[in-house]
């Protein structure tokens, strides 16, 4: 027999697990090796372990470095994102960064959208190691604004509040899976229940509110036209000036109709129109041309066939 060693987990501190209770209850004393911050030897009510000394073969020690055999803390699924949340913590606190300390939520926004971006842009590509680094970014600020608003003088709120009003809302709405109270089947019918219990929940009286005003236009377009299609309106109605902001939204919302994601559409003709203009560019410098002062005659002869 041998004592039992009991791993605690960095991350969730003085919490034991349940396969140590028999050995816990049983052990004529519970120790401490060096690896273990005073604060958690205190919350255990542990003895530190003195080094070199032999350890009674019921006796319990509690360590934070992997051993074999041991009984270890389990962890749940997530959590690596209290790492997160306490590197974002030392970043922001007295001692930390600066940089970091000086941002706000204004300050930020620039960096919310570029990041949005370039994971759109990482699952564009199909670029499976952009698109982790990507969520990584767009994460952290996520717990960026949380921490910036848990300092703020009025209505603060922080990460837990987040986290805590997002497991509300989706199993508010998600009844059929939370609560057994409703069936639902596809895929569109929840679309539509989760627009319906949206509404009820924000009180809104109209069927775009709530559609953010600020995203890319076409996007706009195509949001707009899907609310008010849900809402009965007939197509007739949508834009139908000579304009070209009208001829603009009359192609996003035909798309749209169609089940056609026209930002995405309109993304991937771009980037293939840039990839021809570099093809080109190449093809006119290999040829000898100079690919920054190009004459419209020696554009058309490099545009790839």
């Amino acid at each position: 027999m041998a004592p039992t060693v009991v791993v605690l987990s960095r991350r969730l501190g003085a919490v034991l697990p349940a396969a140590a209770l028999p050995a816990l209850r049983n052990a004529s004393v519970v120790l401490a090796d060096p690896s273990v911050p005073d604060e958690l030897v205190a919350a255990s009510g542990a003895t530190r372990a003195v080094e070199g000394e032999s350890l009674p073969d019921d006796a319990v020690l509690l360590t934070l470095e992997p051993a074999p055999g041991a009984v270890v803390t389990p962890e749940p699924h997530g959590a690596a994102l209290l790492d997160a949340v306490a590197v974002m913590d030392r970043l922001r606190s007295p001692g930390g960064c600066p940089w970091d300390a000086e941002q706000t939520h204004a300050s930020l926004l620039q960096y919310l959208v570029e990041e949005c971006y370039e994971l759109y842009q990482a699952i564009e590509d199909g670029d499976r190691a952009d698109m982790r680094e990507e969520l990584g970014d767009v994460l952290l600020q996520v717990l960026f604004h949380a921490r910036v608003a848990q300092e703020s003088a009025e209505a603060p709120f922080g990460i837990d509040e987040v986290a805590s009003g997002l497991v509300a809302k989706l199993v508010g709405r998600h009844p059929h899976v939370f609560a057994g109270t409703e069936r639902i089947d596809t895929a569109s019918v929840q679309e539509s229940r989760w627009e319906e219990l949206k509404r009820a929940e924000k009180q809104r009286t109209s069927s775009v509110d709530g559609v953010p005003l600020g995203q890319p236009a076409v996007a706009l377009a195509a949001k707009l036209t899907s609310r008010t299609a849900r809402a009965g309106l007939p197509d007739d109605l949508l834009p139908a000036g000579g304009g070209v902001g009208e001829e603009l939204f009359r192609a996003a919302a035909k798309a749209k109709l169609a089940g056609i994601d026209p930002e995405a559409e309109l993304r991937t003709a771009a980037r293939r129109f840039a990839e021809l203009v570099r093809e080109a560019e190449r093809t006119a410098a290999a040829q000898g041309a100079d690919p920054h002062a190009l004459d419209p005659e020696t554009w058309r002869r490099a545009w790839p066939a």
